[in-house]
């Protein structure tokens, strides 16, 4: 049986990290976007609501400890007496990361990572629109599984691997029995949809009727404005974000150049 004391968590670390989602539109200079739009090959398209907050990760071993992580950091590991306090992260996910390793165990030489947003308290600019009591919450958005072989590979060449869509993640049903099963709540579905507009303004004007306010809000004194929508493909094959600030960048910046 493996040790996660005596992995290399470096390696752990890279192997587990959140890939970049790529914007639906490119973005050009200054944050404009650009009429590119990346094509989505699929007439199923699940709309779900990308929550503005810190992404974090709760990593299940095969030996029954887990590991608290940000975007880019390992907080906490099952047993440590310290912890890193980094934007509230641990405090708000160790007791769940604890019923997870106590209900579920990961398939043998795999690594399941959880992956959620934690929103609120002071995690962003953005947390007064889910909280006005710095209450912090916190949303599944995708789940990975990663082979414990992939871990004697060099951190540069894992990161390689993960930034070209290397790792395997739970489909639409599979991630929704998981989150489930480990009474868990996954980022807000907001629809199904056969396609998504492909201009830019057709794509602002779409965003706007169908995400006009968060679904997430703890309480109900919270601003309410959301960040946007990701889109994705049942397979989690293809995945795109759609942020309302990068729309308005560029709908100001046409509007500025047509009053010249």
């Amino acid at each position: 049986m493996m040790n996660t004391r005596e992995i290399n968590l470096r390696r752990l670390n890279s192997a587990t990290k959140y890939p970049s989602i790529p914007t639906y539109h490119a973005i050009g200079e200054r944050g404009v976007l650009l009429e590119e739009a990346i094509a989505l090959e699929s007439d199923a398209l699940i709309v779900t609501e990308k929550v503005d907050g810190t992404n974090s990760r709760m990593i299940v071993m095969p030996d029954g400890y887990f590991l608290i992580g940000s975007r880019e950091e390992l907080l906490h590991a099952r047993g440590d007496l310290v912890c890193n306090p980094a934007l509230g992260i641990v405090e708000t996910l160790r007791a769940t990361a604890e019923r997870i390793v106590a209900r579920y165990r990961t398939p043998e030489d795999t690594v399941t990572t959880v992956y959620l947003e934690t929103y609120g308290g002071k995690t962003t600019a953005a947390a007064k629109q889910y909280t006005s009591c710095r209450e912090f919450g916190y949303r599944v958005f995708d789940v990975s599984r990663v082979s414990l072989s992939r871990l004697e590979e060099e951190p540069e060449a894992i990161a390689l691997w993960r930034e070209n869509g290397g790792q395997e993640f739970l489909d639409e049903g599979a991630l929704a029995a998981f989150v489930a099963e480990m009474d868990l709540e996954l980022t807000p579905r907001i629809a199904v949809v056969d396609g998504i507009p492909t201009s830019i303004e057709a794509t602002h004007e779409w965003l706007i009727g169908c995400m006009p306010t968060s679904l997430v809000k703890l309480d109900e004194a919270a601003g309410g404005r959301p960040e946007g929508v990701v889109v994705r493909t049942n397979d989690r094959r293809q995945i795109v974000k759609i942020r309302y600030e990068d729309y308005e960048r560029t709908a100001k910046r046409y509007a500025k150049q047509r009053s010249k």
